[in-house]
């Protein structure tokens, strides 16, 4: 049994990951002779020392106090003498994750046949509880894995492994916690800033820190746990660590709150990860060392200063933004030749090196690898499958036909088989690359806030890298025919035609091209699909319009994705986006307002939006824009005679994601006491939510305004960091212009489609019956009906308005 120091497993992450030996940086090379023994983050088998990252003085100090965490008990799927199932041969070792535990290896391929846990990322995040990881080790090979019952693994994982997540600790906020943010008084509309300053208290839910004494020293104890040493926000459900990606619209949220020191306890969290292995993991997991996300973090740095004037961070942080961007540099990025113009950029993609199960989707990825019924892949098939399958996670967009051979290879259906097909690292992904244009310019501009004259020469390379990457970004993914960003595929050469949301990506990161600057009918095309979504379909935008089954594709939409169209809406200038939104022919749908071929799909082959439980709207025609009532939005906002265009679907979208967001959360046990009741159990019932007071979801639907989204490989978790951010940062931003929305009755969706009854929000609100043909979102409630399933929306609360004092 080997044993491990931490400076030991940081530099074997560094030679698997290619990054440069000197990335540790003085003051944590310094510190490891003298380190202060705390816990480790390395394998199962480790005995670690960690060192204390530069001291940094935080905005505020936060009082905080412990609350509990709960965990899940083991549920085998069989019974207690049934044997687990033959067993598939090993993968290779995986030099980045060591551990004889938590990585892949025999333990945790036996454990994750037992399938004791309906998420695979819950037993790698327990700890384990025996007397050290030998004994874990010896406790396990007596059980002779090729024979073991469902009873013996169950009984060994729950006398070896303690529960998930505790070396976390749930906090509550202190002084610094502001229950009424100066933004409130912005949003206008009562019933809207009531839920807002709800979502703002979710924060209190939802920060963390390490729990010290419960953290392993890879002797008495083995986690996968990366110890932090600040605060943080977590994503909520499963996602009980910090996220990279998340973190920055977690952090857009914060902002809002004015909790400047959690934001700079992340920002800190991250400069420690990019100290110690030279980038940002996925998450704040070992297993997840393989591999980064979209890199935001100069963003939210950026964000940060501007929000505070912070500068005194830039000390520490930037030379740690150049280390981020020497890992992309040396372990991302690749030469393409234009096929158009011939001329050779350096560009970047998202290529993890990995060639076994990701452990935290152990079993998701094995039967994905070993699917019976498709052709079986001999090892080296399988080591690719499992890089691209880690790659897509790299991307943030796990999963999406936007990356895949041929996308509708599964069906709805064939999860396995799409997967198969991924081809991540062949692509030159338009919004990583949109993001590392804009990592170019805010470096180069943070040299300039910190006030050194001797950054000049480096501030000059970076806007020429910057200006090379937006270059590339124009020639390679750029379409001006069809109007919109695509990614560019280097297998085939060419661009792919799948339309998704990377491509408002450029928008946002400042990138217009020439076409939609000069041109209102192309600058209203760029954007056509948001007006196509907000008249046909009752919920907010989709990732794409492809139905897979994968949770990238529709009917699902993510809200980062809202709030980048949204800024990417505002990058255009007034000259080409003031004009009325345009109207579609009098025998057609918007759809007939979007550039030929944008979409790669036939309006036939859009996504359908239920009318009831039994029936569709119109695939196409007049009769397919069912969102749309005498020129006005169905939970778009208060229509205003002569706006812009551009203004017109900044304010539908807008108030698409709320209504997405305090539907669904109010159709699952959501009340503000004293001016919105809880739903009658009856109704909450049909969504399980009996006992629940509210979810924020992580994703929502296209088609639903009342439920989360679907599919992929964990059931929707709620809580949810990115979605509780983007509120936030909306209501900021729209406030004024947000209403409240026209909320569904569950009961009548599930049990009547054809009914008119509605129930009461409030107890002093009265029901009114409603038909689905009086559609209308001009005055304020959740009592007017709108087109969402059966079309009857519960009873309103306009009159209630009035009444109340928020």
């Amino acid at each position: 049994m080997r044993t491990t120091t931490w400076t030991a497993l940081v530099l074997a992450v560094r030679g698997a990951l290619a990054l440069p030996q000197a990335a540790t940086s003085p003051s944590t090379s310094a510190a490891v002779t003298e380190a202060t023994t705390r816990t480790s983050p390395a394998s199962a088998s480790t005995t670690s020392t960690f060192s204390a990252p530069v001291a940094v003085t935080t905005v505020a100090s936060l009082t905080v106090s412990p609350v509990s965490v709960s965990t899940v008990v083991a549920s085998p799927t069989a019974a207690a003498d049934a044997t687990l199932p033959s067993q598939q041969p090993l993968p290779p070792a995986q030099p980045w994750c060591p551990s004889e535990i938590f990585c892949a290896g025999q333990l945790l391929q036996t454990v994750n046949l037992a399938q004791l846990y309906t998420d695979p990322k819950t037993f790698v995040d327990k700890p384990t509880i025996a007397e050290s990881s030998q004994a874990v080790l010896q406790a396990f090979a007596s059980l002779n894995s090729t024979n073991a019952t469902e009873g013996a693994i169950t009984n060994f994982v729950n006398t070896n492994f303690a529960g998930e997540g505790q070396e976390l600790e749930a906090l509550v906020l202190g002084d610094e916690f502001n229950a009424s943010p100066a933004f409130l008084d912005n949003v206008t509309d009562p019933l809207v800033r009531s839920w807002v300053q709800i979502v703002n208290g979710y924060w209190t839910s939802l920060i963390r820190t390490t729990n010290q004494s419960l953290i392993c020293d890879g002797t008495s104890c083995s986690s996968t746990f990366i110890p932090l040493n600040h605060s943080f926000v977590i994503p909520g459900g499963r996602f009980r660590e910090q996220y990279y990606w998340d973190s920055f619209w977690i952090v857009e949220g914060l902002l809002q709150s004015e909790l400047y020191s959690v934001v700079n306890g992340t920002l800190q969290n991250f400069m420690d990860e990019l100290e110690l292995y030279g980038f940002i993991p996925n998450g704040g997991r070992t297993y997840y060392l393989d591999r980064s996300q979209p890199p935001l973090f100069t963003w939210m740095l950026s964000n940060y200063v501007d929000a505070t004037n912070d500068t005194s961070i830039l000390d520490r942080a930037l030379p740690l933004v150049e280390r981020e961007l020497s890992f992309w540099n040396t372990n991302r990025s690749t030469t393409v030749t234009s096929p158009s113009t011939n001329a050779t950029y350096a560009v970047y993609r998202y290529a993890v090196n990995n060639t076994a199960p990701r452990p935290e989707s152990y079993l998701t990825d094995y039967n994905t690898a070993f699917d019976p019924t498709l052709p079986s892949l001999d090892e080296s098939q399988r080591s690719e499958l499992y890089a691209e399958l880690a790659s897509g996670a790299e991307t943030g967009w796990d999963y999406s036909t936007r990356f895949i051979k041929e996308p509708l290879v599964g069906g709805l259906n064939g999860t396995n088989q799409a997967l198969r097909a991924l081809n991540i690292r062949a692509h030159v992904p338009v919004d990583l690359n949109s993001i590392l244009y804009k990592v170019h310019s805010l470096l180069a501009n943070l040299y300039e806030r910190s006030g050194s004259t001797r950054n000049a020469t480096r501030v000059s390379e970076l806007c020429d890298q910057a200006e090379n990457l937006r270059s590339a970004i124009l020639d390679l993914n750029w379409n001006p025919a069809k109007l919109a960003f695509y990614d560019f595929n280097t297998t085939s050469n060419a661009q792919n035609d799948i339309f998704s949301a990377a491509t408002f990506y450029p928008l946002w990161a400042g990138i217009v091209p020439d076409e939609l600057l000069s041109n209102d009918t192309a600058a209203f095309g760029f954007f056509s699909s948001v007006n196509l979504v907000l008249s046909r379909y009752n919920g907010t935008y989709p990732t794409t319009f492809y139905e897979s089954g994968l949770q990238w594709d529709a009917p699902n939409a993510w809200p980062p994705h809202q709030y980048i169209t949204l800024q990417a809406l505002r990058a255009l200038p007034s000259n080409v986006t003031s004009t009325p939104l345009p109207t579609p022919p009098s025998d057609g749908s918007t759809y007939a307002l979007i550039p030929s071929g944008q979409l790669g799909l036939d309006e036939s082959a859009l996504p359908p939006q239920p009318v009831s439980t039994t029936a569709n709207a119109s695939l196409t025609g007049t009769g397919a824009d069912i969102n749309i009532v005498n020129g006005t939005l169905v939970n778009g906002g208060n229509s205003t005679e002569g706006e812009g265009w551009r203004d017109t679907l900044l304010k539908g979208l807008a108030n698409r994601y709320i209504t997405s967001a305090l539907c669904s959360w109010y159709s699952t046990g959501g009340s503000i006491p004293g001016f919105l009741d809880r739903l009658p159990d009856a109704a909450l019932n049909v969504s399980g939510s009996i006992n629940n007071t509210g979810n924020m979801f992580e994703k929502f639907s296209i088609t639903d305004i009342d439920i989360g989204g679907s599919g992929g490989e964990y059931t929707v978790q709620a809580g949810f960091g990115w979605t509780n951010g983007v509120v936030l940062w909306a209501a900021s931003q729209f406030g004024s212009e947000l209403v409240a929305p026209n909320c569904p009755n569950p009961l009548d969706e599930a049990t009547s489609p054809a009914a008119t009854s509605s129930v009461s929000t409030s107890a002093s609100a009265t029901g009114s019956a409603a038909s689905s043909t009086s559609t209308s979102n001009t005055q304020s409630g959740l009592g007017v009906p709108n087109a969402e399933s059966s079309g009857f929306a519960v009873a309103g609360v306009a009159a209630l308005v009035a009444l109340i004092m928020i």
